[in-house]
């Protein structure tokens, strides 16, 4: 088959399907991309720009979906191009929240788009105003409706939908859930698996070396910010540091906000710091910012209890391959972790907002190794019955195949 991939970040959400599909070695696969930097054998790669830069003062709400068009008449471009040149997909995937998609139909009217929904913005019930130290203004609620102009263009158009957990299309309006299927992602199992050996020797991490005796606590984001309970955590510390002297916390993740609103001023890392420096052993706390995915990986292993927390939100990848490596771990008890998480049976939940809960159940876990040693093997267990790699792939094919008749 001819695959058309579109995402602006190579490759986004499709590097497991493109690797499996690559290996087949009976596909065309080309990808139209922003991104210049990472590439795949196998996969021909499209780069393209915008036709013009977004217009200076436009209306705040309108921003984000004129860039949205802007990427859409950029990709429809890139498509000519690729016709003219006698290429037409049997197939095209994409993640719909960046607008891409949206012309394709008027280049290819009869070619199936498969395409990634992502989370329908909604101004109660979810992540917003969930935080009350970050309340978000009422006027705020109509720039927060409008970014789902692009989502809600995308329901109207051709094609299938697919979003990967229950919480993520439930977010959706009940008409628009028909339209979507929910096609949970897998985890190399492979690659993210146990190693408890890592916790009987010396090993170094990210540059820090970590010791037997060393109680490891981790916590893993792509940016140190309130959505992802970093205020939170920071807060909890105070009393864990102070009641094991043997603990040390490492924490992985940039000072850049993905998702929410920046501090006044400085980052996130330092804000907390500030707040929590005072009264904390701060020698213990570790920033490595973003590191290798073997890095990563060896960290999830080698951590005695891992710390995972969000907001009602998407949740993360690391959410998922710290269940596949068997971590000890710890999360927060909102709807989109407790479709992973059950409390006591593969992890401990705590409420997002009260750190001192969160931070006695790390030391629950830390100080009951019998229930730390069966909620791993829980975790792991968990893994491999509902995230093998193989059968994520071998459901979004099907739905390819169904899409493409």
């Amino acid at each position: 088959m001819r695959y058309l991939f579109v995402h602006q970040n190579f490759p986004g959400q499709f590097l497991h399907l493109l690797r499996d599909l690559s290996a087949e070695k009976a596909h065309d696969l080309v990808f139209i991309t922003e991104n210049t930097r990472n590439s795949m054998p196998g996969v021909r790669k499209l780069v393209r720009g915008l036709p013009r830069a977004p217009t200076r003062g436009i209306h705040r709400d309108a921003q984000e979906f004129e860039v949205a068009m802007l990427r859409a008449e950029a990709v429809a471009e890139a498509a000519r191009k690729l016709d003219a040149l006698g290429f037409r997909p049997d197939a095209i995937l994409g993640h719909h929240g960046w607008g891409e998609l949206l012309h394709l139909p008027d280049v290819w009217p009869d070619v199936p788009i498969v395409g990634y929904h992502e989370f329908y913005y909604n101004i109660d019930g979810v992540d917003v105003n969930f935080d009350p130290e970050f309340p978000v203004p009422v006027s705020e609620f109509s720039r927060i409706r409008a970014k789902n102009a692009i989502n809600l263009l995308a329901l109207t158009n051709p094609g299938l939908g697919h979003t990967p957990t229950a919480f993520q299309h439930g977010t959706y309006p009940d008409w628009a859930r028909e339209r979507l299927e929910i096609l949970p992602e897998g985890v190399n199992l492979d690659t993210c698996k146990p190693n408890p050996s890592l916790r009987e020797k010396t090993v170094t991490l990210a540059g820090y070396k970590i010791h037997p005796t060393d109680k490891l606590v981790t916590y893993v984001v792509r940016d140190l910010e309130p959505y992802r309970g970093f205020h939170v955590f920071m807060r909890a510390l105070p009393k864990l540091l102070a009641e094991r002297p043997d603990v040390r916390v490492l924490m992985i993740g940039g000072d850049h906000v993905s998702y929410g609103a920046k501090p006044e001023k400085g980052t996130w890392r330092e804000k907390m710091l500030d707040e929590i420096g005072p009264k904390t052993d701060t020698s213990r706390l570790h920033f490595a910012g973003r590191v290798g995915y073997d890095q990563y990986v060896k960290l999830l292993q080698r951590s005695d209890t891992h710390v995972y927390l969000t907001y009602p939100f998407v949740a993360s990848w690391s959410l998922r391959e710290s269940l596949a490596t068997g971590c000890a771990l710890v999360s927060s008890d909102t709807a989109p972790v407790r479709e992973f998480v059950t409390h006591r049976k593969t992890g401990l939940l705590a409420p997002f907002l009260q750190p001192e809960k969160i931070a006695d159940a790390i030391l629950e876990m830390l100080e009951d190794q019998a229930l730390a040693t069966k909620l791993r093997r829980n975790a792991r267990a968990w893994a491999e019955k509902h995230l093998p790699m193989s059968t994520y792939l071998a459901k979004y094919k099907a739905l390819i195949a169904r899409a493409a008749g």
